[in-house]
């Protein structure tokens, strides 16, 4: 049974979702603010983080940018009633899975769930041994389908769930021009216009870390296309 912890200090909305989950399936746990939540992680640490941003102790955004610093491939979905578009960049930016905006549906909320977990499994359940490597003009990227593990140059890069998602389909699907929209679809389960510009934000980060070398080109006007050449 998955874990889930939620931390959100309206006892409604937390009861609420802890309720809904536990019918759904999941071992879900509230705390009230950020202290609870730290208590909690140093007893277990959870599957899956529902975090809302303003809590009476603290920031959201700065608790989930500490966890991930020593757990990084936690996943996180925001839960917020923080709705510009410059609040869910940030969610994005600091490794977030999902990024949901309050009023929501329970019903929705537990989809997005799901398909996150659907995403985590299938990934850790790969049986294929396969190894790629890339090479640009100067370093060599090396890509472990089974382990889920990316080096570059020998040096391991550490990606989240969502980024190694974004690289392995971009790769895979080289040199074709991929959109943002397609990206979308097949690396998070939905496709709403308005969620185009966190494909950026990923794209963005991703970068950050693929170096050094090119990997990535911007196509304007129509998406992204991996640019390392199959060794």
């Amino acid at each position: 049974m998955k874990l889930i912890y939620i931390v959100e200090d309206h006892d409604v909305i937390r009861n609420g979702v802890v309720q809904y989950l536990a019918i759904s399936g999941y071992e879900a746990v509230g705390q009230r603010n950020l202290g609870e939540a730290r208590a909690a992680f140093e007893n277990r640490v959870p599957d899956l983080l529902i975090q809302d941003v303003m809590l009476p102790d603290g920031d959201g955004f700065s608790f989930v940018k500490e966890m991930k610093q020593h757990y990084p491939k936690l996943p996180v979905i925001f839960l917020t009633a923080r709705t510009e578009e410059s609040d869910r960049i940030l969610g994005f930016e600091l490794g977030a899975d999902d990024y949901i905006s309050k009023p929501f549906s329970p019903k929705e909320l537990v989809l997005r769930i799901q398909a996150l977990f659907r995403r985590i499994d299938e990934m850790d359940s790969t049986a294929n041994t396969n190894v790629f490597t890339y090479r640009d003009a100067d370093n060599v990227m090396v890509i472990d389908d089974n382990e889920h593990v990316l080096s570059i140059n020998g040096n391991p890069v550490t990606l989240t769930a969502a980024e190694w998602r974004i690289v392995f389909y971009l790769a895979s699907n080289s040199p074709n021009l991929i959109t943002r929209s397609q990206i979308l679809e097949e690396c998070f389960d939905y496709s709403f216009e308005s969620y185009e510009r966190v494909v950026d934000t990923h794209i963005k980060n991703i970068r950050a870390k693929l170096k050094p070398g090119t990997w990535i080109d911007t196509v304007r006007g129509y998406g992204y296309r991996f640019s390392g050449k199959k060794a």
